[in-house]
């Protein structure tokens, strides 16, 4: 019986593991899915006023849904792995530095990058930051993108201006913003009425 509780353990912790949704691109075949996403969304836009779209598209763009991503390590020697590039981690891509700010700010101390409610609630804070202190619309999604990828010390020193492939980046997080928000036309009144999403 020993050497079996460890198997158990695993798959428990297995079965509980998050897996991202089998239609990333249609964000109401993502909620139907995944009731409870909808719910963290709706409650992050409700908070800092970033729409669902943007969260979302957001989350796409860092991690593809995956709730452990990490940066790829670099190189050393052309075949060895070294250290990875960054400290980010989680579906929102949070650096260790911000993910302590935004946890001292919002007084959070359980709050993890690898579980969607607080990724996207993460999202909704440095969004809605990047808004008021860059003077960024927020329907503005690529712009807040970059604000979001480089930082705000990084956006006001305009990195971004020379850095084409995080322009291209951008503009496709706005398309995605875009392409979201047309679908949730469709499936937004279906979504909120049903009672299983409050479960």
């Amino acid at each position: 019986m020993s050497a079996i509780r460890p198997l158990l353990l695993v798959l428990v912790v297995a079965g509980c593991a998050s897996t991202p949704p089998k239609h990333p691109n249609d964000v109401c075949k993502i909620f139907t899915e995944k009731p409870k996403w909808y719910r963290a969304v709706d409650a992050s836009y409700k908070w800092w006023g970033i729409q669902p779209s943007t969260l979302m598209a957001v989350t796409h763009k860092e991690s593809s849904y995956v709730p452990d991503a990490r940066p790829p390590r670099r190189k050393f020697l052309w075949i060895f792995p070294g250290r990875r590039p960054s400290s980010a981690y989680g579906y929102a891509q949070a650096t260790d530095e911000t993910w302590d700010d935004y946890l001292r700010d919002r007084g959070r101390r359980f709050a993890d990058r690898d579980d969607f409610d607080d990724a996207v609630d993460f999202i909704g804070w440095y969004l809605n930051r990047a808004s008021r202190e860059l003077s960024i619309p927020r329907s503005n999604v690529q712009h807040l993108y970059l604000a979001y990828h480089e930082g705000m010390s990084g956006y006001r020193r305009g990195t971004w201006k020379r850095n084409q492939w995080l322009r291209n980046a951008a503009s496709r997080v706005s398309a995605k913003a875009a392409s979201y928000e047309a679908q949730l036309k469709s499936c937004r009144s279906r979504l909120s009425k049903r009672r299983w999403w409050r479960r």
